[in-house]
């Protein structure tokens, strides 16, 4: 039915599919979790890793995750409910290969200098000089990058785990006991990207799967607010209206473009910024990304009053949806797993119910027998061009531009556009410093946008192509042209 990118995606789908169908099939306790691996990896060759009894461990942890539970629980009840907890990133125990590495080591560019600058420097006496050359005892080093930094020949490589050298925000350790990646919850703000980096899948984030397809077996009134970077996650023929059609034989009861809110959330962060400025203050930053705003809350914490107090385009649509439908319990589907985090948030709650991944909503879809493909399509046209360009970097400030430059607003609107890590980091530190280059920052905690995001299906490049052709088919081409934005009007856009 589905096609994947790699042997993780499909271990990823499979174990969600799992659980999916034990809900459905009203069979969804203990034994049948447990049960679970040897009935999806059978025989004993191996396929992926170093033995088929691994292969099983992971996957377990996999379906635990997916039944909503830490991977670490050693005793799961019959009756399996997601936790009521805010963190929604762990690591895996028996997929974490503890990446048997050193992060310092000397390479063969080491001139055996007399200076000895590296050994000098050493606070811990770890660096000798074997054989002419400089030696690195890993036993006493504590990886502090002074001999990397004293040589003058740069002959000590670095390499960092790709898991911990993704964290933002420095949430990702290593025990030093058992050299296992480790989430500290206190820092971590579930953007997924050491998720995204793990080359072993390692890291998961836990799922409402068995929450929304109770919802659909009891006929619940269920409605899909889907990003726009839904377009070709499903597969390359597969198009948004096809997906939306989808939903309905799956049992929601309607779908629409979280774009939409999008649109409203131009208008209405436009007049923000506008207000703001008048008021004095020297610059704003967005509020669309989760994974952004949790970023300035840990490391910036002195910026925060400089975050828009607009919600996301998913609460937007969202607050929408149930203003219309008093019943609704709205579901968001999207490439983000800090979204999870963000509709529990003060001021956010209950606006929307649950928030899905593609991933997830992918093994749903094969639980019911439900493929896309052989779908009729159902027309998508509720945003306008600019709505949908939310989804990758730099599409939110061209909105606004666009929506300024429309209505001919009394605003000087200066953009500094932030996507990924580094460059997050670099402008809210000239924004605290007072020399920010501008007095607007779009902050996007993933490499590109949303259509990088970690629960994606494809790669970027392809999402980044899908996106600008599903943008251009809007009838809708500037912001102000969205006839839903008078139905907004009356909905809150403040968190």
């Amino acid at each position: 039915m589905f096609k994947f990118e790699t042997q993780l995606k499909k271990l990823k789908y499979q174990a969600l599919k799992e659980v999916a169908l034990m809900v459905k099939e009203n069979r969804l306790n203990k034994n049948e979790l447990i049960k679970a691996p040897y009935d999806v990896i059978k025989g004993d060759k191996a396929e992926y890793r170093c033995c088929v009894y691994r292969e099983r461990a992971v996957f377990y942890e996999r379906v635990q995750m997916a039944a909503g539970c830490m991977p670490d629980d050693n005793i799961l009840h019959d009756l399996v409910e997601v936790k009521d907890e805010d963190q929604i990133i762990y690591v895996m125990p028996a997929a974490c290969d503890k990446c048997p590495i050193v992060k310092y080591s000397v390479t063969d560019a080491c001139r055996g200098c007399i200076q000895h600058k590296c050994m000098e420097v050493c606070p811990a006496g770890a660096i000798t000089r074997v054989a002419g050359r400089s030696y690195i005892n890993q036993d006493l080093c504590k990886e502090c990058g002074m001999c990397k930094k004293a040589c003058p020949y740069t002959a000590i490589a670095e390499v960092m785990r790709p898991c911990k050298k993704a964290c933002p925000t420095g949430a990702l350790e290593i025990n030093p006991e058992n050299k296992q990646a480790m989430i500290k919850q206190e820092e971590c703000i579930n953007c997924g990207a050491c998720m995204a980096a793990c080359p072993f899948g390692a890291i998961a984030d836990k799922s409402f799967i068995i929450d929304v397809t109770k919802a659909l077996m009891d006929n619940k009134k269920m409605y899909a607010v889907a990003a726009p970077a839904i377009t070709g996650q499903f597969g390359p023929k597969v198009s948004v209206e096809q997906v939306k059609t989808a939903f309905k034989q799956l049992g929601f009861t309607d779908m629409f473009e979280a774009a939409c809110g999008a649109d409203a959330v131009t208008v209405h962060e436009s007049s923000e910024f506008i207000e703001r400025m008048e008021k004095g203050n020297k610059y704003m930053t967005s509020s669309c990304c989760p994974g952004f705003v949790g970023y300035i809350e840990k490391k910036f914490p002195d910026q925060a009053d400089k975050i828009s107090t607009t919600v996301s385009p998913m609460v937007a649509t969202a607050r929408l949806i149930k203003k219309i439908d008093k019943d609704a319990l709205v579901v968001f589907v999207g490439p983000c797993t800090a979204k999870k985090s963000e509709i529990k948030r003060e001021g956010i709650k209950e606006s929307v119910d649950y928030v899905m991944t593609f991933e997830e909503i992918m093994a749903l879809m094969g639980a019911f027998n439900i493929d896309p493909e052989t779908c009729e399509g159902t027309k998508v046209d509720d945003a306008s061009y600019f709505g949908r360009g939310f989804a990758q970097g730099g599409g939110l400030t061209a909105a606004i531009e666009n929506y300024v430059k429309g209505k001919e607003l009394p605003i000087e609107f200066k953009p500094v556009k932030a996507s990924g890590a580094d460059e997050i980091k670099k402008a809210m530190t000239m924004g605290k410093v007072g020399r920010l280059a501008g007095n607007f920052i779009e902050g996007m905690m993933c490499e590109g946008g949303c259509i990088g995001g970690p629960a994606t299906t494809i790669s970027l490049m392809k999402a980044k192509i899908n996106l600008n052709k599903f943008s251009s088919q809007s009838s809708k081409k500037n912001v102000s042209e969205n006839e839903e934005l008078d139905n907004f009007k009356e909905t809150n856009m403040q968190v």
